[in-house]
């Protein structure tokens, strides 16, 4: 679930990457760089610069952008490991090699599925890897394909690995995206004066004030040349209407602000509040009054659309805010570390003990993934003795792992796994008076402008769009 964008023909390229990492950082927080290629003595260059740590602390130094990162095209990445090596520097992106055809470099967004048969073979034949990446098989790939050109190695690279990827490659004068056939993870483009910046969402685009084209098309390659920019070169591998787009990035993890799959985030989350609030209120007493709240932020949007439809049906509610988050600590959700997941919490989070106390109180989230977090966070709030705490979410109960991204990589970490799947047991152990979720059937009801047949559900269903090697989650690798 990283965060990439490419710029190519502005001579600013790197402190447009840099404003776009900024809008991306939710997608990952561990880590991030930013590649430049210029060209001098008649060769092109390659420059990066990366680090552990948020954008803002790894380009600290405004030297960087004037005397390093020059050059009229640049790559970046905001990192998120789902697996592996989270704080190995070597696992850090941009990654970039010299071959025989020239400089080549990558950024990457999802999961390789087939990462480790194809690490595998490679390595047979002779490959030496430096990283826990899937991302790095990509790069020997091109690499060791049979062909001379860059292109078809791109092409031959691409048709051999399977799973979810939105690509960036940087090779000598062209920056080219790609994207898998199914379309897991979001990839569009945009304009700015004589620039195109390519990034996962709309709102990295919007930071660089440039104006929205299309998505990339999932099984299509997209070809920049720096010498004629604005007309790509685009190169389909799979032409079909088959798309499997990840459900969770509306659910959870993209900006509000941002479009993706050519839908408003926003609107989406208003539409899960509002069928939560339909098919699952909360009902009381006719005495009784609701005080509906959040938890911030990635819920903001739900608990607005769930309240308002309670006022629909005449169920007496207010809309308030009770819990207060922290802007100085990563997403919980994505800390690498169970114990660092934990503290963080802690130091996320606290209450509004005005606005719940002596109240019966709705809590909307938008989804439970290990269970940690919403414990805690109902442990919080009982601190301030509300009448009751009912906890509502946006999602239905996540049963399996996703092998195309997100950090659940596992069975056994799963609170509704680990729980049979039982909702009454899940509610003893989140000690809330009722929870309830929405449906698989319910959440695609909330997607059905954009065909939800078109929506990978694997993490609530269990049923993988792909094929997954039987080794990929024995293997800790990271991208």
């Amino acid at each position: 679930m990283c965060g990439i964008i490419g710029v190519i023909g502005s001579n600013t390229s790197a402190l447009q990457s840099y404003y776009g990492l900024h809008a991306l950082q939710h997608r990952g927080q561990e880590a991030c760089g930013i590649l430049t290629s210029y060209f001098n003595k008649n060769k092109f260059n390659f420059s990066y610069h990366k680090g552990i740590g948020l954008v803002s602390e790894v380009f600290s130094d405004n030297s960087l952008f004037f005397n390093e990162l020059i050059g009229n095209i640049s790559i970046g990445h905001t990192r998120y490991s789902t697996s592996g090596s989270s704080d190995s520097r070597k696992n850090i992106q941009p990654f970039y090699v010299q071959y025989k055809n020239g400089n080549l470099a990558v950024v990457h967004n999802g999961n390789i599925t087939n990462a480790s048969k194809l690490r595998d073979e490679l390595i047979k034949k002779g490959a030496i890897f430096q990283t826990s990446s899937d991302t790095e098989v990509i790069l020997h790939l091109i690499a060791t394909s049979p062909f001379d050109n860059q292109i078809e190695q791109i092409k031959y690279a691409l048709s051999k690995i399977e799973g979810a990827y939105s690509l960036l490659i940087l090779i000598d004068g062209k920056l080219i995206a790609a994207r898998d056939k199914l379309g897991f993870r979001p990839l569009c483009f945009g304009k700015t004066g004589d620039s195109i910046i390519i990034t996962s969402e709309t709102c990295a685009l919007d930071i660089n004030s440039a104006q929205y084209i299309r998505d990339v098309l999932p099984g299509e390659i997209l070809i920049f040349d720096e010498n004629d920019i604005h007309n790509p070169k685009s190169i389909l591998l799979k032409n079909n209407k088959d798309y499997k787009h990840c459900i969770f990035e509306f659910i959870y993890f993209s900006r509000p602000d941002s479009q993706i799959f050519n839908v408003n985030v926003d609107k989406i989350r208003r539409k899960l509040g509002k069928k939560l609030a339909e098919k699952h209120p909360v009902l009381l007493d006719e005495n009784e009054k609701l005080v509906v709240i959040s938890v911030p932020d990635s819920s903001n949007t739900i608990a607005i659309g769930f309240q308002s439809q309670l006022m629909k049906n005449n169920i007496k509610s207010k809309l308030d805010i009770g819990l207060i988050r922290s802007h100085y600590i990563g997403r919980t959700f994505i800390s690498p570390e169970q114990g660092k997941r934990e503290v963080g919490v802690k130091i996320k989070f606290n209450i509004v003990k005005g606005v719940l106390e002596n109240k019966n109180v709705v809590v909307i989230d938008d989804s439970i993934v290990r269970g940690t977090t919403s414990k805690l966070l109902i442990k919080l709030i009982r601190e301030a003795n509300p009448k009751s705490i009912h906890l509502r979410i946006a999602s239905p109960t996540i049963q399996f792992p996703c092998y195309y991204g997100m950090d659940f990589p596992s069975k056994e970490e799963l609170i509704a796994h680990k729980l049979d799947n039982n909702i009454e047991e899940i509610r003893k152990y989140l000690e809330v008076d009722s929870l309830e979720y929405l449906t698989i059937e319910e959440l695609l009801q909330c997607v059905s402008d954009i065909e939800p047949q078109n929506f990978c559900t694997a993490c609530f269903s269990g049923e993988y769009p792909t094929n997954i090697d039987e080794n990929f989650s024995k293997n800790k690798y990271d991208n």
